[in-house]
C-alpha cells in the first residue's frame, strides 16, 4: 500500500488509509509506537481495543453447546413499583 508524505503545519505527516486503520483496529486519539529498524519504520498499536463481530461471537456460543446456555429470565413477571407508588416513609 503506497501513501504520500505531506506537510501539516510545521510538521511532516503521513495519512493512514481507512482500510489500514480498520485492519489494525485503530481509533482516533489512540497512541501508537513507531519502531525504527535500520532505514525502515514499523507502526505498532498500543492499548488496542479488540474488535468483535457478532457472527464470531454467535459462532463461539455454538461451540459451547446447549448445556452452557444461561437460563432465560422472564422480566415481564417482575412488577417494579413506580417512584410515586413506593410506600411513604414515616406515615
Amino acid at each position: 500500500m503506497r501513501v504520500q508524505i505531506s506537510k501539516w503545519g510545521n510538521s511532516t505527516a503521513l495519512r493512514l488509509p481507512k482500510a489500514l486503520v480498520d485492519e489494525l483496529g485503530l481509533r482516533l486519539g489512540q497512541e501508537v509506537e513507531l519502531v525504527i529498524e535500520g532505514r525502515e519504520a514499523r507502526l505498532r498499536p498500543l492499548n488496542a481495543i479488540p474488535r468483535y463481530r457478532i457472527e464470531d461471537l454467535v459462532a463461539e456460543m455454538g461451540k459451547l453447546g446447549r448445556n452452557n446456555e444461561p437460563a432465560l429470565e422472564d422480566w415481564s413477571a417482575i412488577e417494579a413499583p413506580w417512584p410515586n407508588d413506593a410506600p411513604k416513609q414515616g406515615k
